[in-house]
C-alpha cells in the first residue's frame, strides 16, 4: 500500500547509487508534485546531514534563473514539469558521498518542499592517467601533431638531399675547372721549332 505524502510536503524518487567514470554525472530527481506555473527552488546537497548546498536553481518556467554553486562544484542542470535533472562535472574522489534532491514550492502558497529521500550516493572513481579516456579535441591535437611531424621529417629529409646534389655538383664543377688549366699551351707562331738531337749547323762544319 503506498501512503499519501504528509501535508504541505512532497514525494522525491532518486536513484540509489551512480558510479562515476569519467568525473561527469547526471542526478535526477523525480517528484510527486507538478511545478509547471509555480515558482519553485530546486536544489542538491551533499552529505548525510545536507550541510552543503552543491547546486541550486531559482526561479519558474517563464523566468528561470541559471543553476549555480556556491561552494566550488561545477554544475548545471535541466527542468522538467516533475523533474530535475543536476548535471556535475570535474568531480574528485574524495567527493564521493550521498547527495539529496530538495524542491521548495515558494508561490503560490502555501509553501511546500520535500520529504527527505534516501538519497543517492555518488562514487567518484579514480581515473589513472592510462586509461582517461579521449576527447574529440585530444584526438584533433594528437593527429595534428602527427601531420606537423610528417612534414617536418619529409622537409628535413629534401633538404639533406638537396644539400648532398649541391655539394656534388660544385665538386664536379672545381674538378672539371682544375683539367682546363692543366692544358699545355701551344707555341706561338714566332717560336722556332727545334728537334731534339738534331746537329746544329756549326757542329757539321767542325766535323766535316
Amino acid at each position: 500500500m503506498i501512503f499519501p505524502p504528509p501535508e504541505n510536503k512532497i514525494l522525491v524518487k532518486q536513484s540509489p547509487m551512480l558510479v562515476v567514470d569519467n568525473n561527469a554525472v547526471n542526478l535526477s530527481c523525480k517528484y510527486t508534485y507538478n511545478l509547471f506555473s509555480k515558482e519553485f527552488r530546486a536544489s542538491l546537497y551533499k552529505g548525510a546531514d545536507s550541510a552543503v548546498e552543491v547546486c541550486v536553481v531559482n526561479g519558474n518556467y517563464s523566468h528561470q534563473l541559471p543553476f549555480h554553486s556556491k561552494t566550488g562544484f561545477n554544475c548545471d542542470g535541466k527542468l522538467g514539469n516533475e523533474t530535475v535533472t543536476f548535471y556535475l562535472w570535474n568531480l574528485f574522489v574524495n567527493q564521493t558521498d550521498i547527495y539529496f534532491c530538495k524542491i521548495e514550492v515558494m508561490y503560490p502558497p502555501p509553501y511546500i518542499d520535500n520529504e527527505k529521500s534516501n538519497g543517492t550516493i555518488i562514487h567518484v572513481k579514480e581515473n589513472h592517467p592510462c586509461s582517461t579516456p579521449r576527447t574529440p579535441e585530444s584526438s584533433k591535437q594528437l593527429w595534428a601533431l602527427v601531420v606537423v611531424g610528417i612534414l617536418a621529417f619529409y622537409s628535413f629529409l629534401a633538404t639533406v638531399i638537396l644539400s648532398i646534389c649541391w655539394i656534388k655538383n660544385k665538386r664536379n664543377r672545381i674538378l672539371q675547372s682544375d683539367y682546363m688549366n692543366m692544358t699545355p699551351r701551344r707555341p706561338g707562331p714566332t717560336r722556332k721549332h727545334y728537334h731534339p738531337y738534331a746537329p746544329t749547323r756549326d757542329f757539321a762544319a767542325y766535323r766535316s
